[in-house]
């Protein structure tokens, strides 16, 4: 079997020091069943591939075991399967977690990266492999392997040539590679047990909370046993959960403090509705709705009939259908109003075919690194009609009292960005999804600093066109 990992990222080289294996060195490691071996089959400046062999022995695979009938006759030799993700782990530990001694700030940046395995198997649905892959932010395609290429007749194997394209970090592509080759295959060439909850948290505990297929990916990977899958079910929504609602609320009230005095998130909620209503929409996406603030300002709107919050924190959403009073709601208003658990970094089928979507002051909480991801997800991949961004204008921090200069109102804020940053992110997401762009503000202008909270409304180019 052969996996090969390919990036175009200038300079192309790179790749060795984010893999910790030189270009010009073959590297190789014993397994209990074999032995895996990387080499580069090119290493220019522009292009440069990683390559993956893994030898394994039938005999050594099945030594030692009490029963060997027709275990010497499988496809373990040949196929990719969760022996080629113990050869990752060998091979690329060090990348795997992160960690580069020379390229650390690449190893924590987004680059290009495009990975193909031949033969994989993929055990499921002909949408499978998109399910599992496109989510994450990877193009994906799949050539089916032929049982006999002589009989065309018998037709297509359960194997595939996998290649998927996306820009993500070498240490995302190695995590997601390692628990999904053996959830496509369905299959473990060795115990589960406790160990295989543990190594799934370590694994993808950072994206598989959020992924649309999680209960596929858990029961897969841990072969359907029931216990597992609910210790692996519980600490996941433990680590969504690490920080209380009351704890998110206490930080929270930092930035509604330094706001209060002009009441700016009143005067947000208030922007916000109008705006939708003047949009004409009748599907809406709140995208991080938090305890629902928005949502209950939505649903006082005529002819909006489809709201969807979406929120990744379990327990914060169950807040906000408390706070909604969803169960008292009158069954006519309750049909117009649906909570989601979702990741906005993450492709999302759930999220297609809406008017308009929300993110009120979202932006500024995500890592700038992931920010690329959130753009294909939401523009690229859900396309909404229109979306409205709205973030703190940093410029305006001076006049808020008490404010020490150089901090930001909330403490889990990634960055908060100058008039000409914000607009400089948007006009280039609209540039690369085919979307206009206009700006606007929240608050009171000040003729230097300008609004407190600026916006920036994209339209969908051929929904415009369809419009006039």
């Amino acid at each position: 079997m052969l996996l090969t990992i390919s990036t175009t990222h200038r300079p192309a080289t790179d790749l060795g020091f984010l893999l910790m294996k030189h270009p010009e060195n073959v590297h190789s490691v014993d397994l209990p069943f074999g032995s895996a071996t990387l080499f580069y089959p090119e290493a220019g400046e522009d292009r440069c591939t990683a390559a993956i062999t893994l030898e394994v022995d039938p005999v050594a695979l099945v030594r030692g075991k009490a029963s060997i009938e027709d275990q010497y006759v499988n496809d373990r030799p040949y196929a990719a399967s969760s022996l080629l993700s113990v050869a990752l782990g060998r091979l690329l530990n060090t990348a795997m977690g992160g960690r580069s001694k020379l390229r650390q700030e690449l190893a924590d940046t987004a680059i290009p990266l495009e990975c193909s395995i031949t033969p994989l198997p993929a055990r499921g649905s002909a949408d499978l492999l998109a399910r599992m892959f496109e989510p994450l932010g990877y193009s994906v395609e799949a050539e089916a392997i032929p049982v006999d290429p002589a009989h065309p007749e018998w037709g297509a194997s359960p194997y595939v040539s996998l290649s998927i394209k996306g820009t993500v970090r070498v240490q995302d592509l190695l995590t997601h590679l390692f628990v999904l080759i053996p959830v496509l295959d369905n299959s473990k060439h060795y115990y589960v047990g406790e160990d295989e909850v543990k190594k799934l948290l370590q694994k993808g505990g950072e994206w598989l909370e959020a992924h649309p297929e999680k209960e596929l990916i858990v029961r897969r990977y841990l072969l359907g046993f029931r216990s597992l899958m609910r210790s692996a079910t519980e600490q996941l929504e433990e680590r969504v959960e690490a920080e209380e609602p009351e704890e998110h609320a206490s930080r929270d009230a930092e930035e509604e403090k330094i706001e209060k005095p002009i009441r700016l998130n009143t005067q947000r909620m208030d922007y916000l509705a109008g705006l939708i209503r003047n949009l004409g929409a009748s599907s809406v996406l709140d995208l991080g709705c938090g305890e629902g603030r928005l949502l209950r300002q939505l649903l006082t709107i005529k002819g909006l009939d489809r709201i969807v919050g979406v929120e990744v924190a379990p327990r914060v959403l169950a807040k906000a259908g408390d706070r909604l009073k969803l169960d008292h709601m009158p069954d006519i208003k309750r049909k117009r109003i649906e909570l989601m658990q979702g990741s906005l970094v993450y492709r999302d089928d759930r999220l297609k075919g809406f008017d308009a979507a929300a993110l009120v002051e979202v932006i500024e909480h995500i890592d700038a690194e992931r920010l690329p991801a959130l753009e294909a997800a939401l523009f690229g991949h859900a396309r909404p009609a229109n979306v409205i961004v709205t973030t703190p204008n940093s410029e305006y921090n001076v006049l808020f009292e008490g404010m020490e200069p150089g901090t930001m109102r909330h403490s889990d804020h990634r960055f908060e960005w100058t008039r000409s940053e914000f607009h400089h992110w948007a006009e280039s997401v609209a540039k690369a999804y085919g979307y206009e762009v206009r700006y606007e503000g929240i608050g009171s202008e000040d003729p230097t600093y300008g609004h407190p909270t600026q916006v920036a409304i994209f339209s969908r180019v051929d929904a415009v066109k369809d419009a006039a």
